[in-house]
């Protein structure tokens, strides 16, 4: 990871060319380095550079401190903005969205380093690059519901692409992944030693995507793939209710974990479960990342201003009393088709 250990404000991307390799440094380790719009500012105006700079071969994405790559958005001014202006978070989506569709199209190589923490706006940035490294700490996810939005910067992509119904599980629950189980889905490609990450850019120079490959360990069984049986069964159908329905049947019959997953649902935002379940099924359709991620917008610019959103990240990260109090409080009492029938799903990015 990176060798800063100190937020520097003023710097909170830090960029170097090192041996022919553009070297993209989140620095803003005390907040995980989570993303600002000024920060999807300086990665655009750096890729600038780096397209047509002879002198760079590849890029590595990488996040400063030991805590992780990137916790994800700055979740704060989105609750700011939720209260004040909220096209002002409808912009950074959408410049947000637009980066991880550029970096998937990056003429160059990008590789990407989801050491530690990579969520929400972290998979946006990692999730979608040429090589996604993960690691023996790596926790990856979206955890979107929990705040009263949805998985977004091409998660949802990525969840409705997993094997099974795997990705569902994890979008509806917000639950995190392992390094093992980002593999698995198809959100990261290989595993690297945490203490070997500095081996990469000399790889890289040496001989590579192939060269870095070369690095990669095997990684541990998936507690994922374990669990796939039940969770297939479970998340079947598009009706949310009879998906916890399910959930709490198989956890009366033992299944544990079930029940568990039934909690994390329904403590999530039951309009944000909502949404979430009918963007992964109409995600599996659409053919690219590109018509996702135009999808995903129509979803965060309905929520932007929502009470859900507002008060989620209040009850999460504000007063961290975690009691949010939904309207409306329960699966039971969303007006599903009214919901669905709001947004504009065919929205281009």
């Amino acid at each position: 990871m990176g060798a800063m250990s100190d937020d520097a404000d003023d710097r909170p991307i830090v960029t170097e060319i090192v041996d022919g390799v553009g070297v993209l440094t989140l620095s803003r380790p005390r907040k995980i380095n989570a993303v600002t719009v000024e920060m999807l500012g300086l990665i655009d105006a750096a890729l600038d550079g780096w397209q047509h700079d002879p002198a760079v071969t590849a890029v590595v994405l990488r996040g400063a401190g030991e805590r992780g790559f990137c916790a994800g958005g700055d979740i704060t001014q989105i609750h700011r903005n939720g209260t004040t202006d909220p096209r002002r978070s409808v912009d950074m989506w959408r410049r947000e969205y637009r980066g991880a569709l550029r970096l998937s199209r990056f003429p160059k190589p990008v590789v990407s380093l989801m050491d530690g923490l990579a969520m929400g706006a972290g998979v946006g940035l990692g999730g979608h690059v040429a090589l996604r490294v993960v690691t023996e700490r790596s926790a990856v996810g979206m955890p979107e519901t929990l705040i009263g939005l949805t998985p977004d910067a091409g998660g949802s992509y990525l969840l409705s692409r997993a094997p099974g119904e795997l990705g569902t599980h994890l979008a509806l629950t917000g639950r995190a992944m392992t390094g093992a189980d980002a593999i698995a889905t198809g959100f990261a490609d290989v595993m690297l030693a945490s203490s070997d990450l500095d081996r990469v850019i000399p790889a890289l120079t040496a001989g590579g995507v192939p060269a870095v490959r070369s690095l990669a360990v095997d990684p541990p069984p998936a507690p994922l793939l374990s669990a796939a049986g039940w969770i297939d069964d479970a998340y079947r159908g598009d009706d949310a209710r009879a998906i916890v329905a399910r959930l709490r049947r198989l956890g009366s019959e033992g299944v544990a974990d079930a029940g568990g997953a039934a909690d994390d649902i329904e403590a999530a935002s039951p309009t944000s479960v909502v949404l979430t379940l009918h963007a992964q099924r109409r995600a599996r359709r659409l053919p690219d990342l590109e018509a996702v991620l135009g999808q995903e917008l129509a979803l965060v610019s309905a929520l932007a201003a929502s009470h859900d959103l507002v008060e989620g990240i209040r009850a999460r990260v504000i007063d961290k009393d975690r009691s949010p109090r939904w309207s409306p409080p329960t699966l039971d009492e969303v007006d599903v088709e009214g919901i669905v029938d709001s947004i504009d799903w065919d929205t281009r990015l």
